[in-house]
C-alpha cells in the first residue's frame, strides 16, 4: 500500500489551502491511513514472532485498535458521540465478520482446512457475549425509563465501564498468564515454519511509533471532514462511522489477520480479529466514556441506539457458530463476509438516524 503515502501530503494541503473541500479531505485522509495502518501491521508483526501468538495477538490487535482509539478520541474532542458509538460497533462487528471473514476466506483458498483451539476462541467469543449484553442493557434502561433515565444514564454508565476494565485486565490475566495455551497451538504439517524475520525489534518499535504519531495526525483531518463529506454524499454519520470509518480503523488488523491465515496460522488471525473486538467492546468503549468526562463537551454514556445494538448481537452469535468447531474453511469465511455486506447494504438503504 506504500504507494497510498502521497495522500498524506496532499490531505495536509487541501486541509489548508481548500478547507472547504470535504469530500476530498476526508477521502485523502482516509486514503494516506491505510498505507499507515499497514506498516502498523508489519511492525507488530515482526515484534509478534518474537513474543508467541497469545501476545503477539494481544500486541497487533493494541495498535492496530490504536487507529481507532485516535479517531474517536479526535470525534469525542468535538462532541461527535454518534459517530463515536457508530466506530465503536462498526469496530467490534468489522473485526469479528470482515477481517475475520477475510482471513478464512484467504486462508481456506490456500489450505484446504485450518485448525485452531476452540477452547480458546470459545472464551473470547464468550467475552464478546458479555460486551454485547452490556451494550443491550443501558439501551434498555434508557427505553424503559424514557426522560426520566437521563440522571442515571451516565452514572450507571461509568459504573460498567469500570466493570469492563477490571474483566478485561481478569480476561488478559487468563490468555496470557493462567490459561495461555489456550490460545496457541503447536505447528502441524503444511504450516509456515520458516525463521522469524531478520527486522530487528528496535526498528519494529521505531515503525510503530512513527506510523502511530502519523495515523494520529491523519485521523484528526479525517474526523473534521465526516459530517460534512457524509451531508454531500447523502449519507448519515451512522453509516460512516459504522462502515466506513470502520474500515479505515481495521486495515491494519484486516492486512496482518489475512497475511497470517494463509500461512495457516489461524490462531493467531482469530487472536487479532476476534480479540480486537474483545478489546474494544471491553477496554476502548469504558476508556472513551470515561474520556469523555474530561475532554468532551458533556459525558458520554453507553446507550447506544437499537440498530447499532442489534448488528452487534447478530454479529457475535454467527461468530459464536463459526468459531465453536475449532475449524476453518473459505465458506465459513465466505458467510461471515455475507453477513457484513447484508448489515451493510441494510444500513445504507435505511432512512432516518441510521442510513441515507
Amino acid at each position: 500500500m506504500n504507494w497510498l503515502l502521497p495522500f498524506m501530503p496532499v490531505a495536509i494541503a487541501l486541509e489548508h489551502l481548500a478547507p472547504q473541500q470535504h469530500l476530498l479531505i476526508f477521502v485523502t485522509s482516509g486514503l494516506a491511513i491505510l498505507p499507515l495502518a499497514a506498516w502498523m501491521g508489519w511492525a507488530t508483526e515482526r515484534l509478534s514472532e518474537r513474543l508467541g501468538e497469545g501476545m503477539g495477538g494481544l500486541l497487533n490487535a493494541t495498535f492496530g485498535n490504536a487507529a481507532e482509539l485516535i479517531i474517536a478520541l479526535a470525534a469525542l474532542r468535538q462532541g461527535l458521540y454518534d459517530v463515536v458509538k457508530a466506530s465503536i460497533v462498526g469496530s467490534i462487528v468489522g473485526n469479528i465478520l470482515l477481517v475475520l471473514g477475510a482471513a478464512m476466506m484467504a486462508g481456506g483458498l490456500r489450505h484446504r482446512e485450518q485448525s485452531f483451539n476452540p477452547q480458546g476462541a470459545s472464551a473470547q467469543a464468550t467475552m464478546l457475549m458479555l460486551a454485547a449484553i452490556t451494550l443491550i442493557l443501558p439501551a434498555a434502561y434508557s427505553a424503559a425509563l424514557g426522560p426520566q433515565a437521563v440522571q442515571g444514564l451516565v452514572p450507571l454508565s461509568i459504573s460498567i465501564s469500570i466493570v469492563l476494565l477490571l474483566v478485561y485486565g481478569l480476561f488478559l490475566t487468563f490468555s496470557l498468564v493462567t490459561h495461555a495455551a489456550l490460545f496457541t497451538r503447536a505447528r502441524a504439517a503444511g504450516e509456515d515454519n520458516s525463521q522469524p524475520s531478520s527486522s530487528s525489534p528496535r526498528r519494529a518499535a521505531l515503525v510503530l511509533a512513527a506510523s502511530t504519531a502519523a495515523i494520529a495526525w491523519m485521523s484528526e483531518i479525517l474526523v473534521g471532514s465526516i459530517q460534512p463529506a457524509a451531508r454531500s454524499l447523502g449519507l448519515n454519520s451512522a453509516f460512516v462511522g459504522v462502515f466506513v470509518v470502520a474500515i479505515l480503523g481495521n486495515a491494519a488488523e484486516h492486512a496482518t489477520a489475512v497475511t497470517v491465515a494463509m500461512k495457516n496460522r489461524m490462531d493467531l488471525a482469530l487472536g487479532i480479529a476476534i480479540g480486537s473486538s474483545v478489546q474494544v467492546a471491553l477496554f476502548v468503549a469504558p476508556v472513551l466514556v470515561l474520556a469523555s468526562l474530561i475532554l468532551g463537551p458533556h459525558p458520554m454514556d453507553l446507550a447506544f441506539p437499537v440498530g447499532l445494538v442489534l448488528i452487534m448481537l447478530l454479529a457475535v452469535l454467527i461468530t459464536g457458530q463459526v468459531a465453536a468447531d475449532g475449524r476453518a474453511n473459505w465458506l465459513k469465511g465466505l458467510q461471515l463476509l455475507a453477513v457484513y455486506l447484508v448489515l451493510g447494504l441494510t444500513f445504507f438503504f435505511m432512512p432516518g438516524a441510521l442510513g441515507r
